[in-house]
Formats: structure tokens, sequence, C-alpha cells
């Protein structure tokens, strides 16, 4: 599937509020959806590219010879999702997934879920 169809899947999510999907090396969203007045992904987009970065040097200096998988972000009413897309022949991807929930409409294991599944079927 391209961008616009996973980021539409993406918001048939329960709970979901918004969704991205984020190049983390120059920190630009290559598509957003929902989000509304109170969630600018864009600014949200660019600032988790920061977390995801962080996360990499930790674990780059732990020597830990791992990858991540997902983020998660929890907020008193939301959860912010972050999925690297690192499946398959984009293993060397520099994209993720961002997905924002309201946390008392989500439940959580599926839409990681959910999620992994939009990942394997999106085609960049």
């Amino acid at each position: 599937m391209n961008i616009d169809t996973a980021l539409k899947e993406a918001m048939t999510i329960t709970g979901a509020v918004g969704a991205a999907l984020v190049d983390y090396d120059s920190g630009m969203s290559l598509g957003s959806i929902g989000g509304g007045d109170w969630l600018n992904l864009e600014v949200a987009a660019a600032g988790n590219t920061e977390v995801v970065r962080s996360k990499q040097r930790v674990i780059s200096a732990l020597k830990l010879n791992d990858e991540i998988e997902d983020i998660l972000i929890t907020l008193h009413r939301q959860y912010h999702l972050i999925r690297l897309l690192t499946t398959g022949k984009r293993s060397d991807s520099k994209l993720f997934l961002y997905l924002v929930l309201d946390r008392e409409r989500a439940n959580l294991a599926m839409a990681r879920h959910s999620l992994k599944s939009i990942e394997a079927d999106l085609t960049v």
C-alpha cells in the first residue's frame, strides 16, 4: 500500500487521533492525517525524530546489537506510538510511523499489532 492508504488505515485503529510517516534523518513528515487544532503533526514528527535518534545513540553506546521495534510514550490522556520501519528489505530505512491514540478508547496491544501489519504492507 502507498503512504496515503497506510495513513488512512492507521486512522481506522480504535482511538486514533492522528498519524504520520516520518523521515527521521530530516525530521520531515512524508504524509500525515488527523491531528486537529490541538495536535500539530508536523511539530510532533520533528520532535519525535529526536526521541528516535536519542534512543539509537543509547543502544549504540551500550553495544546492544539490537534494533528498535517501537517506542511508546504514555501521557495521561494519550498514547504516542513510534514504529520504526525495519522489516524485510527496509532494514536500513530511516522512516517511522507515528500514531497518536486517545488513551480512553485505545487498545494498545491491538494498535501495535495493527501498525505492524500496516508496516508490512507499506511501499515507500
